[in-house]
């Protein structure tokens, strides 16, 4: 087995042992049944009293071979209204970014735990998506509006 896939082996046994109340990740299955460990469904939910809240956000992480030395990619729905948010889906967070903050050491719990953060505290200092950021800096009301509307479209379950 590659170091790739035997780190995440463990991080799923972790994950099983001790996740997140309201979150959800798993590799996703091959037509043969068995895991793709390289890549994983996962669902963030809103954190509690913000406008995030009632969401259960889908959300896929793709891990590279060279996973821990590189960070794994995780990206939303194209489409997904957030201003650290490509309109790819690809999330901008300095955790996964290997240039920032990724570190071999950070696992598949923190990355999605930053993820579930950075959804109601964006960082205006690294921009990705035009419209949800000008409407964060600029308009607050309709920011929040398009985040409660978002929040709807992706209920629990």
């Amino acid at each position: 087995m590659s170091v790739s896939r035997s780190r995440l082996a463990e991080e799923r046994k972790a994950w099983r042992k001790d996740k997140p109340f309201g979150f959800h990740a798993r590799p996703e299955t091959n037509p043969d049944g068995s895991s793709n460990l390289l890549r994983w469904k996962c669902h963030i939910p809103g954190r509690p009293n913000t406008l995030w809240e009632g969401g259960f956000y889908p959300m896929t992480m793709e891990f590279p071979e060279e996973y821990p030395t590189k960070p794994p990619k995780c990206k939303f729905a194209q489409g997904f209204f957030h201003p650290n948010v490509y309109p790819s889906g690809t999330v901008c967070l300095s955790i996964i970014n290997e240039e920032e903050g990724w570190r071999p050491s950070i696992t598949v719990k923190q990355v999605l735990l930053g993820i579930q953060e950075l959804l109601d505290t964006p960082n205006p200092g690294s921009p990705a998506q035009s419209e949800a950021f000008l409407l964060y800096t600029n308009n607050r009301a309709k920011y929040n509006q398009c985040v409660k509307e978002q929040a709807h479209r992706y209920p629990p379950g």
